[in-house]
């Protein structure tokens, strides 16, 4: 919530005051403010903007950040170095071991472009530490022979990206990190709402069953199959219809009982849906549809009512998506 937030940006205010006393906090409440909400182009609440060396023009905009921690962690990183620098084995087992996740970039030298975008992405990911290294001794010890970034989660390694010069960009890489602080699916619910929309991936992939069915494992265990080839370009996420709080849920994908079990895919940015042309939820399925997906040949699903049989009757004509087309054009 706004309140929540403005306690924890108000605690790492305080923090950072000893730390770094340059750095000034200040709050605005743009319903009194007018001219400034126009100025930035505020459009939701609450927004965190960053002003560097005085300058109104481009601020830079901190989203997603909600505990001091982080808002420490992201400013700190914004004005001095992203990553830290790790020279030796016990220095990188320290950074591996020392949260639930951590980030370590392995390269042959210091000096490129790949470099340049993981230590971008450093400042993206305030949740977790970063090290990057250029020692053959680290990197043999992880037996990494590549230019490589992998994400370890308690302690043990749970992906490795090469990273290629000019391949990703700062956001994929962000998109992929992200994805961790979430399971491979997650099921939502009012905890886990805002936890999926913290994380920058637009195309979400949504199963809708009752968790209670005799077929659940084995269409949960297809679904998380898939899930794994697609980590950080679309998110998985189970809705559970026997729960009565997801309601809202199934009215937005125009989702009954009848449908069950039903896989769609929304396209946050553009609020567009796409339905899963088959019925079954098996791993084929599921990686044909995502893939099609992803390259932009799936069709959007414009769900409408059937038509009514007196629609005709009357001269003021009753309309719906299957019959608005051949009726009004």
């Amino acid at each position: 919530s706004s309140q929540n937030l403005s306690e924890e940006f108000a605690e790492a205010a305080r923090q950072l005051k000893k730390e770094a006393p340059r750095i000034q906090f200040g709050k605005i409440d743009v319903t009194h403010q007018h001219d400034l909400r126009k100025e930035f182009n505020i459009r939701e609440f609450p927004t965190v903007k960053f002003f560097v060396d005085g300058s109104r023009e481009d601020p830079i905009d901190c989203k997603g950040v909600r505990q001091a921690s982080a808002f420490i962690t992201w400013v700190k990183r914004r004005t001095g170095p992203s990553t830290v620098l790790i020279n030796s084995t016990d220095q990188a087992e320290a950074i591996i071991h020392a949260d639930d996740l951590a980030v370590i970039g392995f390269f042959k030298e210091l000096h490129d472009d790949s470099v340049e975008v993981f230590c971008e992405t450093a400042r993206e990911v305030p949740e977790m530490p970063f090290g990057m290294t250029a020692s053959e001794d680290v990197c043999a010890k992880y037996s990494i022979q590549k230019n490589t970034l992998v994400v370890f989660k308690k302690g043990k390694p749970v992906h490795n990206e090469v990273l290629e010069g000019g391949r990703q960009t700062k956001l994929d890489l962000t998109r992929l990190i992200k994805s961790f602080t979430l399971d491979l699916v997650t099921e939502y619910n009012l905890e886990t709402s805002m936890k999926i929309f913290d994380v920058p991936v637009e195309n979400h992939i949504l199963l809708f069953t009752p968790t209670n069915s005799e077929t659940f494992n084995v269409i949960y265990g297809n679904y998380k199959s898939a899930a794994a080839e697609f980590r950080g370009k679309i998110m998985f996420v189970l809705v559970d219809t026997n729960e009565t709080r997801n309601g809202r849920v199934f009215e937005y994908f125009r989702i009954r009982d009848v449908d069950v079990p039903a896989v769609r895919i929304l396209n946050l940015t553009s609020d567009t849906k796409y339905k899963m042309p088959a019925d079954e939820v098996t791993v084929e399925n599921l990686k044909e549809f995502c893939q099609t997906y992803l390259k932009g040949k799936a069709k959007p699903h414009l769900s409408s009512e059937e038509i009514p049989e007196d629609w005709n009757k009357m001269p003021v004509k009753v309309l719906v998506g299957k019959n608005f087309n051949r009726i009004v054009f």
